[in-house]
């Protein structure tokens, strides 16, 4: 964990580079990589927040800045620190690990800026007395993750080594993506007459082998066509 920086008697400096850049980030608003917190909330919402970043691409979360970007800071950031890494032990599966820095905004007030990473380990679950759950960052939401979302993150294997029948229901496929673009589980399985369960295996075989893409939105996830690779 990082301090904030010290002058020659050893009392914390305010302001300077740190505070600057902490400065120069809030103005970027909430997004799809950071999230804004004022205090530490209930360990399955901060988890919540945690999990999506670590399911996605990494993210930065700020404690001590509210939601409209004022930097208030903490009067006790050794508690809130705390209660995170409670939050974290209990409410997350696998443990999500975060890096931490401690930023002094005013001679008794610190930001703490929670770094966490993509992880290796996906999908990571919050864990709650109903069961567990994955999330994803969509934007600046939190968002469930689908079960395709899920199995795509599970999948460790190189797409040389995924193996497919182009069949029918496949050739049907590519040719609503020529015709419209887009679809989602349940538009192929009504297009093929399958179950959503078979229509979902199948788009997320083809999206392994990278002949579709995954995408999420908060309406809904959605598969494309994979672009055409270019020749060597």
């Amino acid at each position: 964990m990082e301090g904030g920086s010290r002058s020659r008697n050893g009392r914390e400096r305010v302001g300077g580079r740190e505070h600057e850049e902490l400065r120069r980030i809030v103005r970027l608003g909430e997004g799809s990589f950071l999230e804004f917190k004022r205090r530490v909330p209930e360990p399955h919402r901060i988890a919540k927040e945690i999990v999506a970043f670590a399911n996605t691409d990494g993210g930065r979360i700020l404690l001590g800045v509210d939601d409209a970007g004022t930097i208030a800071g903490l009067k006790d950031p050794e508690e809130q620190i705390y209660l995170l890494e409670a939050a974290l032990e209990m409410s997350t599966s696998p443990v999500v690990q975060v890096s931490l820095q401690r930023i002094p905004v005013s001679r008794k007030r610190e930001v703490v800026v929670v770094e966490v990473r993509r992880s290796p380990d996906r999908p990571h679950f919050v864990v709650t007395g109903d069961g567990r759950t994955a999330y994803i960052r969509v934007e600046d939401k939190s968002l469930e993750a689908s079960r395709e979302a899920v199995r795509l993150m599970k999948s460790t294997a190189s797409p040389a080594d995924v193996t497919f029948e182009f069949g029918e229901k496949e050739l049907l496929l590519m040719r609503y993506l020529d015709r419209y673009g887009r679809i989602s589980v349940t538009q192929f399985a009504q297009l093929a007459d399958i179950r959503a369960r078979q229509a979902s295996q199948t788009l997320v075989l083809l999206t392994r082998a990278r002949v579709l893409q995954f995408h999420t939105s908060e309406t809904g996830d959605f598969f494309t066509a994979a672009p055409a690779r270019q020749a060597v």
